[in-house]
This record gives C-alpha cells, structure tokens and sequence, in this order.
C-alpha cells in the first residue's frame, strides 16, 4: 500500500514538472518574442544614413557686365545671405564645394521621404550662372526676378519647394533684381547637372535628404 502511494506521488510530481517545464518553455518564447519586437521597434530607422555639414559661404568670381557694381555686390551678399550657393555649387552640399561657385550640383536633393520610399524623388540644383547651354546665359533679368519670387521657371513650371522660393516671395523687387544681375555676371561654367529623378525611379548619381519629419505618434 505504502509503495502504491510513493509511486502516485511520483507519478504526479513527474507531471507537476512536465507541465513547469512547458510553462516555461511557453513564457521563453513569449519573452523572446517581445525582446525582438521591442528591438525592432527601437531601431533607427535613419542607421544607413551618416550626418553631412553643407558649406554655406561661396565667393564667385564675376565679370563685367552691363549691371552697376553696387547692384551686383548687393546680390552677391544677399545670395549668400540666403544660401544659394549651397544647393548650386557641386560637392557643397557633402562639405567639398567646387571651384566652379554656382554651377549646378552633381549631388542632389531627395525631397521625398526616404523612410517610406526605397527610391525617393531627386532633384539636381542646377547650374546658375550664365553659361548659355547649361546654365542662364540664356534668361531675361525679368525671368529670374519671377522665378525667385514665385518658383515659376521660363516655361511657366512652378519648382519644387526644395528650392525655398515661398519664404522668397516677400523680397523686396529691387533685392531680386540684384540677385538677378549678380547672377548673370557670374563667370560662365559649363557644366550639364544630372537629370531630375522622380519617386519610384533609382539615381544613379549621389544625392542628400531633404526634410522634416515627425513621428505620428506624437499626432
């Protein structure tokens, strides 16, 4: 009788174990399932990427031209004032500016978002100074002073805000055109940028990211 019950009692203990060691085995999983949502989560999403610090100051030789030196001087400081030789001087923009100031860039901006597109939209600033192939040789003062005020380009085309004309809009006429005559007595550059990309596509030349972006958890 004694023997009966010690083998029931060990019966039941080797069942009371094998039901701990499930329950454990099922709460291993569980927690290794949360510790690697929980990585997932906390990752950063912008690790591929590395910080780059633009060059902002650019001196550009200029020739005679048919604008008084004042006026070109006023638009030389005032289009480094607003950076514009940041985004049009190639390699500025990755902190290894060009010789050749105000050129077009061969490295572009990603204007859309690149956590949520593989392939973002790109745009190539292009090359300002008045080179009639590949720059402005070509446009009329009056054009460059609407296109800086308004981001509409020769061909009625409203440009993107990458180029930030809606904060330029408020510029006074006379502070355009000097930026205008400042432009146009540049020292020609030849120099083709690369094509414009859009969303979907793959660049084939370099580019940097562009924006400011918010969690929608904080919505």
């Amino acid at each position: 009788m004694r023997s009966h019950r010690s083998f029931a009692m060990w019966q039941e203990t080797l069942h009371i174990s094998h039901q701990a060691s499930l329950s454990f085995g099922r709460r291993g999983l569980i927690l290794a399932a949360m510790l690697s949502l929980i990585a997932c989560t906390a990752s950063n999403p912008m690790e591929e990427y590395e910080q780059v610090t633009p060059v902002t100051r650019h001196e550009a030789e200029t020739v005679a031209s048919e604008y008084a030196p004042e006026v070109v001087a006023r638009g030389a400081y005032l289009a480094e004032l607003l950076a514009c030789g940041t985004c049009h001087t190639n390699g500025a923009l990755t902190g290894n500016p060009s010789a050749d100031k105000f050129a077009g860039s061969d490295v572009g901006i990603a204007w859309s978002n690149p956590m949520i597109e593989k392939y973002p939209g790109v745009l190539y600033p292009a090359n300002i100074t008045p080179d009639v192939e590949t720059g402005i040789g070509s446009w009329r003062e009056e054009e460059l002073v609407r296109l800086i005020q308004t981001g509409v380009d020769r061909h009625a085309r409203r440009q993107l805000p990458v180029m930030p004309w809606p904060g330029y809009a408020k510029l006074h006429e006379d502070d355009a055109r000097a930026i205008a005559a400042f432009l146009l007595s540049l020292k020609p550059v030849r120099h083709q940028v690369p094509a414009n990309v859009e969303p979907g596509q793959k660049a084939t030349s370099p580019f940097v990211h562009f924006g400011v972006y918010r969690s929608r958890k904080d919505m």
